[in-house]
């Protein structure tokens, strides 16, 4: 049987996530849920999950600041039929699937996550459900792992035989039973309708005063029903998060695997541990990556693509052989962003949504580009804007010079021709269209369109007078003395409080 696939995968899957914690030590106001790894809140993590694996229906168990995470939902996962199913008070594991349990139907097979848990692997999930499916209809199938330090986790219990014959929780645990190192995930799959009678049987008699998920497995144990169990040796992939240590220590960790596969590709990273990567990241052969470097979204860099220190780069392709520079910000979010083969941008360059820069494009430092194109070949190498605009191929956009683009109510387009020299300190006011060939002098405001081939200039005509000389001490003094109210003349006038 292939583990990675469900062995029937015409039985309907239903997840219900448990999301009702208060998350104290996070001692944060935004529920701990809704904390990013990866750049994406852990909630996330876990409903596309549940979305790969093919899920008919997702319930999320909400229950402290339920009202943040339901509002979240929608933009969590777009497109999945997501339901939150409030837990009020909360009195446990068990009691939070005991609210979902009635809204799910009686054909499906159900999927019990943590919405702490982000890093659980597709191939992992699909690996337990087929052990389920493979054991029988009745089947209940747990994730364990085996820790070499188990603390803080429920321990499975088994029988000389190896059976499974319940878990129990580490309050409740004996000195011997804590030494076990197999733990109970929190992850495990049931059918509904057998779920449903065993979750009605749990009891709150145990040291928390709680209704314990775990219980089930003891009462699986008593219906006869197998109780198997996928076994995992990677802590990573059942790591939870309570605190913030905890969250930087389990994005730590992540980037480092991130970093690993990456390596293991053929990636040239500068340091592993310098890199986060808060989306995809596909690489081509030959890609050198610097420290310090960000990628969120998707961002594709092609074939000998070198990444300099410090750059943050999201939703954006690079293609062959370009180079961006350190302290590069390119963020395509609103609208992806394509450097051409050969280019090079920054130090310091900003490329905003709907940049979109040809082959050997030239975008250098304090240059911000913004949903514009540039033609093969085009420079604009320090100090500028262009925003709106359509950029010909060769064009030489000078220090200083800006495309004037917004007029208070509505944004217009700037086109400028193939091969235009736009001198330094220039503002194009547009709509305005520069004719191919043409150049436009240094510090001209330009507001009509230009022909082809002309020289333009907008500015002011050059005076010199002559014979005149800067402002002295002593001229200075001269005209602050002229300028002096005289007392006799304008004598002051009585202070009303001296009469009498």
């Amino acid at each position: 049987m292939d583990a990675t696939a469900t062995a029937n995968p015409a039985t309907p899957l239903e997840v219900v996530v448990l999301a009702a914690g208060k998350g104290t030590r996070m001692k944060s106001r935004t529920p701990k849920v809704l904390h990013r790894l990866a750049g994406r809140p852990l909630l996330e993590h876990v409903l596309a999950r549940a979305a790969r694996l093919g899920a008919r229906a997702v319930w999320v168990v909400t229950g402290h600041e339920a009202e943040a995470v339901e509002a979240a939902l929608p933009a969590l996962a777009p497109g999945l039929a997501v339901r939150p199913v409030r837990q009020q008070p909360q009195l446990g594991t068990g009691h939070a699937v005991q609210q979902a349990l009635p809204h799910v139907g009686d054909d499906a097979v159900v999927l019990v996550l943590s919405g702490d848990v982000p890093l659980t692997e597709d191939a992992t999930l699909r690996a337990l459900l087929a052990a389920r499916a493979a054991a029988g209809p009745d089947a209940l199938a747990l994730l364990t792992v085996t820790l070499a330090d188990p603390t803080g986790y429920g321990r499975v219990l088994r029988a000389d035989d190896g059976a499974i014959r319940a878990i129990v929780e580490e309050k409740d645990a004996t000195d011997a039973q804590r030494a076990l190192k197999e733990v109970y995930s929190g992850i495990l799959a049931a059918p509904a309708r057998r779920l449903r009678g065993w979750l009605a049987r749990l009891s709150n008699a145990n040291a928390q005063g709680e209704y314990y998920l775990t219980d089930v497995v003891a009462h699986a144990v008593a219906d006869g029903v197998p109780v198997m169990a996928h076994c995992i040796d990677d802590a990573l992939q059942v790591a939870g998060v309570n605190s913030p240590a905890q969250l930087a220590a389990l994005e730590r960790a992540h980037q480092r695997r991130l970093a690993e596969a990456l390596l293991a590709q053929g990636v040239r990273l500068a340091d592993p541990d310098r890199l986060d990567v808060r989306g995809e990241l596909v690489c081509g052969q030959d890609v050198e990556i610097d420290v310090g470097c960000v990628f969120e979204g998707r961002v594709e860099l092609g074939d000998g693509v070198r990444i300099g220190a410090y750059c943050v780069i999201g939703e954006a392709r690079i293609e062959a052989g370009a180079q961006i520079h350190p302290f590069t910000h390119i963020d395509g979010a609103g609208g992806a962003v394509v450097v051409g083969a050969q280019a090079r941008v920054g130090p310091f360059a900003r490329l905003r949504p709907g940049a979109v820069l040809g082959p050997e494009v030239h975008v250098g430092n304090f240059v911000e580009v913004k949903n514009s194109t540039l033609g093969a070949g085009a420079k604009a190498n320090h100090l500028a804007y262009l925003g709106d605009a359509t950029v010909g191929a060769r064009v030489n956009y000078g220090a200083g010079s800006i495309t004037a683009n917004y007029d208070g109510a509505r944004k217009h387009r700037t086109v400028i021709g193939d091969d235009v020299h736009v001198g330094s300190n220039c503002v194009l006011v547009a709509p305005v269209t520069l004719g191919a060939g043409g150049t436009i002098g240094a510090g001209s405001v330009v507001t009509k369109d230009t022909p082809p081939g002309a020289l333009t200039v907008a500015r002011a005509r050059q005076m010199s007078v002559t014979g005149w000389t800067r402002p002295t001490q002593a001229t200075a003094s001269s005209k602050a003395s002229a300028l002096a109210p005289n007392p006799q003349a304008h004598p002051e006038p009585a202070d009303p409080r001296s009469a009498g």
